[in-house]
């Protein structure tokens, strides 16, 4: 297991370094000049331009800029905000922590209300409840995470008074928007635990379990269920990424103070070295989740092996 995972972490290397490059071709490849889309709408000398484009060495060979990047990133410099003149990793180490529990607390819903209506949906194939469960299985894909947001926002907060607007930390307030944004994803896994519960159930040992006398439960939970977590988990492991891409939108609807919000107000203040830290973050965290789910399989499934 150690080796393997050694082995795994180091082919990270190479992925991490492909998205480090591309975050870095960001600024090169936007159209126009970079320094003038930032100032964009603002009275400005040129002065102050050309100063700008030094100070982010934009006034220096592509290689060059280059280089200088990769050593500055691997230094734990993400370079310093245009805005606010803090440094980007203090800025996202002071929101990171907000958006990924909202993402864990958003997977731990998708993986509950998944499982267990996609369970519900396998034992009582092509009933009302297999009915009822698909269609909100594809309600859930369907709608938009902002609409379904501000629906959830006007019935338990405005209309019911269940839930404070304004986040303050605590778990009540991170409920509401962790429900609505782990209640679309489970729409996903869902449909994934139907599918591979009706595959494993019409399994020979599935079969031979029940005949040896074996309560239904324990067929389901015990035999079954395992078995078909295998690609759930790989969906869990990519939703994740997923989960922290949609907290962008979620955050933005419910004033969560994450890195979603950073990033959507630094997209609009075109703060570019704040938004090529906040892409190289969640990145990184995608290939980590990554690299957990594929040493997860080995608890999961006791016939694969790292040796």
């Amino acid at each position: 297991m150690v080796a393997y995972l050694i082995r795994r972490i180091v082919m990270t290397i190479p992925v991490w370094f492909a998205i480090l490059t591309l975050v870095f071709l960001m600024r090169p490849l936007v159209p126009g000049d970079p320094v003038k889309i930032m100032f964009f709408g603002r009275s400005t000398s040129p002065e102050v331009v050309e100063n700008m484009r030094h100070q982010l060495g934009l006034d220096d060979p592509l290689p060059v800029q280059y280089v200088r990047y990769v050593g500055n990133v691997l230094q734990g410099d993400l370079g310093t905000s245009i805005t606010t003149r803090k440094p980007v990793l203090t800025e996202i180490r002071d929101r990171y922590p907000a958006t990924l529990q909202l993402a864990l607390g958003s997977l731990a819903v998708s993986m509950l209300v998944g499982l267990i209506t996609g369970i519900l949906a396998a034992v009582y194939k092509d009933s009302l409840i297999d009915t009822l469960a698909m269609v909100f299985a594809m309600a859930g894909i369907s709608m938009p995470a902002f609409w379904f947001g501000l629906v959830m926002i006007y019935f338990f907060s405005v209309r019911l008074g269940w839930f404070s607007v304004i986040p303050d930390g605590s778990l009540k307030s991170l409920t509401l928007p962790a429900v609505t944004l782990g209640l679309i994803a489970s729409s996903v896994v869902a449909r994934l635990v139907r599918s591979s519960m009706l595959e494993i159930l019409g399994q020979d040992y599935i079969r031979t379990a029940r005949a040896k006398g074996l309560r239904e439960r324990g067929v389901l939970l015990r035999h079954a269920l395992g078995n078909a977590m295998i690609p759930v988990v790989t969906i869990l492991g990519l939703q994740f990424g997923g989960l922290l891409s949609g907290a962008f939108i979620i955050e933005a609807v419910f004033a969560w103070h994450g890195i979603g919000e950073l990033a959507v107000n630094a997209f609009a203040k075109r703060d570019f070295p704040l938004i090529q830290g906040i892409v190289l973050v969640v990145a990184t965290t995608y290939v980590l989740v990554n690299v957990f789910v594929d040493i997860l399989y080995a608890f999961l499934d006791p016939r694969i092996s790292y040796s």
